[in-house]
């Protein structure tokens, strides 16, 4: 099982705008073959920011969300543009959608989402030491800025709106970096 498959072919299928979906000829190390279609994100990859108001207060947005059709709470989000490391890309995501900049801003993981058929990366990042600062994004709307208490933590685990993975990964890592490190 340690043992790569072997890819003898890439066939581009689609470029949506944001995603490219691609097809690709596999060898296993037993021999057999499999074509497998893959959705491939952007190189860099996006970032979900987590604005620390304060030790004890997060900032969501709800904003609705295509996929689910329907106003969802999560994390701030968005593409790292081109130029843009991570921690920039967090930085301007965060004034965008809440109206805040932070002077402290920390990689704490990445994550995949759904690998065995899509190649997308999201960098999560603290954001912390919070000003107020506002650059104009790209929604449609404005986005609904919504504190939260991390104490309250399982009332929004709760919430009928609150399901993107990321987010509820990231509100877990969270809580427990900011029970092991008083720094925060």
């Amino acid at each position: 099982m340690s043992k790569k498959p072997i890819i003898s072919a890439r066939r581009h299928l689609v470029h949506t705008g944001v995603f490219n979906i691609e097809e690709m000829d596999l060898e296993f190390a037993n021999g057999e073959q499999r074509k497998y279609q893959c959705v491939v994100g952007s190189e860099q990859g996006a970032v979900l920011a987590i604005p620390l108001l304060d030790r004890e207060t997060v900032l969501l947005i709800r904003e609705y969300a295509a996929g689910t059709d329907r106003y969802e709470l999560a994390f701030p989000k968005g593409h790292i543009e081109d130029g843009e490391d991570m921690l920039e890309a967090a930085d301007r995501e965060i004034q965008e959608e809440v109206g805040y900049g932070a002077h402290r801003l920390e990689h704490i993981h990445s994550f995949t989402i759904a690998p065995g058929y899509m190649s997308h990366t999201t960098h999560i990042v603290l954001a912390s030491e919070l000003y107020p600062q506002k650059l104009p994004g790209d929604e449609p709307e404005k986005i609904e800025v919504v504190p939260w208490k991390i104490a309250d933590m399982e009332q929004l685990l709760r919430c009928d709106d609150f399901t993107e993975a990321r987010s509820i990964a990231a509100l877990y890592m969270v809580r427990d970096l900011l029970k092991t490190d008083s720094t925060r």
